[in-house]
C-alpha cells in the first residue's frame, strides 16, 4: 500500500459511502422492475412485495459469478484513467440523473446512468482515448437488445401459456398464476440483484485498485459484494412507488398470467446477460417484457405514448449522465 493510498483513506471511505448511496438509490429507483407486475396484479400488497424482492436482491450473489462487476471495473474505460475524482464525478452524474427521473416517475436505467457517468468523467480527464470501445459498444447494444429479447420472450410465453390453458376456466387460470407469480417475481428479483448490484461492486473495486488496496491484481473483495447487495436490497425495501405505478399500470393492464410471463421473460434475459458479463438495464428488460404481453393481447392494449416517452428516457440517459459527470469533474478540478 503506497503513502498516497494511506493519505487518501478518509476520502476513499467517503467515496465508497457515496457509491453505496448510489446502490441504495438504484434499488429504490429500480424496485419497480422487481415488483410492479406482482403489485399491479394484486398478488401481493406493496409492503410485502418489496420485502419479497429485497430478500432475493440480497441473496443474488450466491447464484451468479461477478462477470458484470469485472466488465464495469475493467471493460468500459482504461483502469489508468480512474482516480477518486473520476469516480466521484461518475457517481454524481448517475445519482443526479436517477433522482431527476425518480421524481418525474420515469423508469430510466440506473445502470446506463452509472456507465454514462463513468464515461463522461473519464473523458473529461483523459479524452476519448481512455474509452474501451469494445466494452462500451457491448453495453450500448444491450440498450436495444435487452428490451427486444424481453419483448420476444414474454410475447412467446404468453402465447404458449394461453394455448396450454385454453380449456381451463378463467378462475382456475387466475388462481394458478397467482401462485406461479411468486416464483417468477423471485427469479426476476434474483436477476435484478445479480446484474445491477454488480455495477457498484465494479466501481468500488476499480477505485480500490487505483489506490493500491487490491495488492496489484483486480478482484472483487467479499465485503464489497455483501455491502453492495445489502445497499441495493435496502433501497428496494424502501420502494419507488411513482415508477411502480408507471410500470405496473400506465403501460398496459396486467392479469396474473401476463404478469408471470413478463417476469419470466425478463428473468431469462437477465440471467443470460449476467452469466455473459453484459451490464444490461433491468428497467429496459422488464419494460420490453410488459409491452410484449400487452401486445400479445392486442396492440391497442399498450399505451404507446407512455412507452415512447420511456424509450426517449433510455436514449437520453447515457449522454445526460455523462454530461453531468463531465461538468462535475471540470468543477472539482477547479479546486
Amino acid at each position: 500500500m503506497t503513502d498516497v493510498a494511506v493519505l487518501a483513506l478518509p476520502y476513499l471511505i467517503g467515496l465508497i459511502v457515496v457509491a453505496l448511496a448510489f446502490d441504495f438509490l438504484n434499488g429504490l429507483h429500480d424496485a419497480a422492475n422487481s415488483i410492479a407486475t406482482i403489485v399491479s396484479t394484486r398478488v401481493l400488497a406493496p409492503r410485502y412485495a418489496v420485502m419479497w424482492a429485497a430478500f432475493f436482491n440480497f441473496i443474488a450473489f450466491m447464484f451468479f459469478g461477478l462477470h458484470v462487476a469485472q466488465t464495469i471495473g475493467t471493460g468500459i474505460v482504461e483502469a489508468g484513467a480512474i482516480d477518486p475524482r473520476v469516480i466521484f464525478s461518475a457517481l454524481v452524474g448517475a445519482i443526479g440523473w436517477n433522482i431527476a427521473t425518480w421524481m418525474l416517475g420515469i423508469p430510466s436505467s440506473s445502470s446506463h446512468a452509472l456507465i454514462g457517468g463513468l464515461v463522461g468523467a473519464a473523458t473529461a480527464k483523459g479524452g476519448v482515448g481512455v474509452i474501451l470501445w469494445g466494452g462500451l459498444s457491448k453495453t450500448a447494444a444491450a440498450i436495444v437488445l435487452s428490451p427486444l429479447v424481453g419483448f420476444l420472450l414474454a410475447l412467446t410465453l404468453v402465447l404458449l401459456v394461453s394455448w396450454l390453458v385454453v380449456r381451463q376456466t378463467p378462475f382456475a387460470v387466475d388462481r394458478l398464476f397467482r401462485i406461479l407469480q411468486f416464483f417468477s417475481a423471485s427469479l426476476y428479483s434474483l436477476g435484478h440483484g445479480g446484474n445491477d448490484a454488480q455495477k457498484t461492486m465494479g466501481i468500488i473495486a476499480v477505485l480500490l485498485y487505483s489506490q493500491g488496496y487490491l495488492g496489484g491484481e483486480f478482484h472483487i473483495p467479499l465485503w464489497v459484494v455483501l455491502s453492495c447487495q445489502a445497499a441495493m436490497a435496502l433501497g428496494t425495501l424502501c420502494g419507488g412507488w411513482r415508477i411502480v405505478h408507471t410500470m405496473g399500470s400506465k403501460i398496459t393492464r396486467l392479469n396474473p398470467m401476463q404478469g408471470f410471463c413478463a417476469e419470466a421473460g425478463g428473468a431469462i434475459t437477465l440471467f443470460a446477460a449476467t452469466w455473459l458479463g453484459v451490464p444490461v438495464s433491468t428497467t429496459h428488460t422488464i419494460t420490453g417484457a410488459i409491452v410484449g404481453v400487452g401486445a400479445a393481447r392486442r396492440t391497442s392494449a399498450v399505451r404507446w405514448a407512455v412507452a415512447s416517452n420511456i424509450v426517449v428516457a433510455w436514449v437520453v440517459t447515457l449522454p445526460a449522465a455523462a454530461l453531468i459527470a463531465a461538468a462535475c469533474y471540470a468543477l472539482t478540478s477547479a479546486f
